[in-house]
């Protein structure tokens, strides 16, 4: 594959002069490749720089913000969890099982990069239409190809979400999220050291699949996507469960310097990063890259996106050592180059210099952009009259069709229990995993409401950090810290900008609310198809810790005989919720306020509940409501309940979508309530559990039984064609 049929290599007019100036000539094509990947949105993020920097990154329990291959945070006892989200969509798109599959990959090798143990992986998957025509493939595809990669390499998939919207038909997001366990004091970073020491090349060899990728996916798509195929990675999880145990038997020793993964522009994006972090230069002998294939170019081995490969900076006299490493692990080992103090990246190729490049400025020099942008105007507020709407008809409409049905299907596909330490798998707030060898866990969750972010950017993402913290809190956990992957469409749109920038916004005000820095993320541009974008989607993952995992609680109903307690104040806000949307048919009003000081308060008050034993079950109130929240405990325990609505107008009560709320089950109400008034948080009785019906006083009941086969049959028969 050759360079992109353009003089310019795909850059701007712009940046093309800006690259005759820093060389003063023009480059050769191998040259021009690498300034454009390396100059890609995907690798450069040209125009998110300006506002990324905005994000709150530090806090006391932060060893490593954003900036390397992982961020990472302290969890006591010496150790550190490692964890990072990162996009495969256009690939997904293109060809769904190894788009998902390699996406899961990268982000594995992201992880253990750092020196981390991955322990646990989780996904964020947004589709188009259910009845659109390539929806159902896609779906199939990328589920198979998390499963196949992830159950192979034998890490856990233990979380995630999944939903739908037309405005994913042209342009699914396949987010993939994975975290590590790692000592404290021997986080391995990416900054090359040492003139003279070797650069050395190892994992599988290089081939001529996922070159352009991260061009590819710096761009929007039309109707011919799919023959951007050979854009495509192909990802080998049992090379990559080989690489993870050679890399981190390696890292036991003291010969590596710096290490880097080769990810989105490959041998690259990886060279570049490590000398202009360490402020040097490379000399690579492109003959002595390991390859598949005949005949490559060095324009090829350059861009190529081969899976499961690594390069590494050694120690003086280290090369033997990791040579005999990754020998026995049936892996290619091989000493491509040196580090020169030149700070200048030369290529050799069959006795020739194909390439001399200055690396700082295309390192550390791309493009920055402010690029125009016009805030979200307000959303009219959405017209409502529930009148006499039986609330059961509604929650069998909401919990039998695709925006609430159970994704089992979908996660029964995942092998989550691998490792034996997953305590809590999928299905509930967040995951909970198990420290190896201790009574601590980790709890992991992602989340993110795009409808919100859609209707106003500034409060979908106060809102997506803020589901996050409740979702760490509702099963015990205190929050730690965020990754995020934004996915948004065309920003030189100023109306993509204006919810890239609003969402950036609402971010930060949360996290520095709830102490909950961003240490690591990605961002996904031009996520759209012939100029129609996806819904804004700026998905938050998170990580919290259980430092007793006795106390740990799920939002399971553990019996009958217990009080139920909302926690929170419910005004009954209908604008943009799934009842409007399922039961009305209708995508209007503005999302739900946060209120970040309710949040902290109320979250404060749940979690120190769940350690001193008041509560018995937790869930946090988002999608649905109050209704929705109850169905999803009582099922999950095969426990009945008896609801009240807290307001009289029963359809706003039970299904508004108010923030900063809980639904708790306890044995003793009234200490509860009190306590909760003394915190200053909002509470009230909602109900009690029992039987085997879920009731909602004064209206109608739904067995459990019939609520189970509703909740579970959807995707079951939308999959196989139904």
């Amino acid at each position: 594959m050759s360079a992109p049929n353009d003089e310019l290599g795909g850059l701007a007019p712009d940046e093309y002069a800006r690259v005759l100036e820093i060389l003063g000539r023009k480059p050769n094509e191998v040259e021009l490749g690498i300034f454009a990947a390396m100059w890609s949105e995907h690798c450069s993020y040209k125009s998110s720089k300006k506002w990324l920097r905005t994000l709150p990154t530090e806090g006391p329990q932060v060893l490593q913000g954003p900036g390397e291959n992982a961020g990472a945070v302290d969890i006591g006892g010496g150790l550190a969890a490692v964890f990072k989200m990162e996009s495969h969509n256009h690939p997904s798109f293109i060809e769904p099982y190894q788009g998902a599959a390699t996406g899961v990959g990268g982000i594995l090798r992201d992880v253990f990069t750092m020196g981390a143990r991955p322990v646990a992986i989780l996904n964020a998957l947004r589709f188009g239409a259910p009845d659109h025509e390539a929806t159902r493939r896609l779906a199939a595809g990328v589920v198979a190809g998390i499963g196949g990669y992830g159950n192979c390499v034998g890490v856990p998939t233990v979380g995630g979400e999944c939903s739908f919207h037309p405005s994913y038909n042209g342009n699914i997001l396949v987010n993939a999220m994975a975290v590590g366990i790692a000592p404290a004091d021997r986080l391995f970073r990416s900054a090359a050291a040492g003139v003279g020491n070797a650069v050395v090349y190892v994992g599988s060899r290089t081939g001529r699949d996922g070159i352009h990728g991260a061009t590819m996916a710096s761009a929007g798509f039309d109707d011919e996507a799919g023959q951007m195929r050979p854009t495509v990675q192909v990802g080998d999880p049992f090379t990559g469960k080989l690489l993870i145990e050679a890399c981190l038997e390696l890292m036991a020793t003291d010969a590596i310097v710096a290490v880097q993964d080769m990810g989105a522009a490959g041998l690259t994006s990886s060279s570049f990063e490590m000398a202009s972090k360490g402020g040097l230069g490379v000399e690579l002998d492109l003959d002595r890259v390991p390859q598949r294939e005949e005949g490559m170019s060095a324009y090829e081995i350059m861009l190529s996106e081969s899976q499961e490969r690594m390069l590494m900076v050694l120690r003086p006299g280290g090369e033997e050592a990791a040579a005999a490493v990754f020998g026995k692990w049936g892996l290619e080992f091989a000493v491509i180059g040196r580090l020169t103090g030149t700070g200048r990246m030369e290529l050799m190729q069959h006795g020739q210099r194909v390439a001399d490049l200055p690396i700082r400025p295309l390192a550390d020099g791309a493009p920055e952009y402010d690029r125009p942008w016009t805030p979200a105007p307000p959303a009219p507020a959405a017209v409502v009259s529930p009148g006499n709407s039986d609330p059961m008809a509604a929650l069998r409409a909401i919990l039998g069709g695709p925006a609430g049905a159970s994704r089992r299907w979908i996660w029964e596909q995942y092998d989550h229990t691998v490792m034996g330490d997953t305590v809590g798998g999928p299905g509930g707030d967040a995951a909970v995993v198990r420290i190896h060898g201790t009574a601590s866990g980790l709890a992991l969750t992602s989340d993110c409401t795009p409808r919100y972010c859609l209707a106003d950017p500034v409060e979908g993402g106060r809102q997506a950090v803020a589901e996050a913290w409740r979702n760490l809190t509702a099963v015990g956990a205190r929050p730690l810290a965020v990754t995020d992957n934004l996915n948004f469409g065309n920003p030189e749109r100023p109306e993509v900008m204006g919810q890239f920038t609003g969402c950036i916004r609402g971010m930060g005000e949360a996290c520095r609310a709830l102490d909950f820095p961003v240490v690591s993320g990605n961002v996904s541009l031009y996520n759209e198809t012939n100029g129609r974008a996806v819904l804004p989607t700026p998905v938050v993952g998170a990580v919290g810790l259980l430092a007793d995992l006795a106390v740990r609680v799920g939002m399971a109903l553990p019996g009958p005989g217990l009080a139920l307690v909302l926690v929170g104040e419910t005004r009954g806000h209908l604008g943009r919720s799934l009842w409007l949307e399922t039961v009305e048919g209708r995508e209007e009003g503005p999302p739900p306020p946060v209120d970040l000081a309710a949040e902290r308060r109320n979250g404060d008050f749940v979690r120190a509940g769940i350690r001193a034993g008041r509560i018995a079950a937790c869930h946090d109130l988002s999608d649905g409501g109050l209704l929705v929240a109850a169905a999803e405990m009582a099922l999950a325990g095969g426990v009945g309940a008896a609801l009240r609505s807290p307001l009289d107008d029963a359809v706003a009560g039970l299904f508004g979508e108010d923030q900063a709320r809980y639904l708790l089950a306890v044995e003793d109400p009234e200490d509860v309530l009190e306590r909760a008034a003394a915190a200053g948080v909002p509470a009230r009785r909602a109900g009690d559990t029992g039987g085997s019906a879920l009731t909602v006083e004064g209206h109608s009941s739904i067995s459990l039984d019939e609520l189970r086969d509703l909740h579970e049959a959807w995707m079951p028969a939308w999959i196989a064609g139904g």
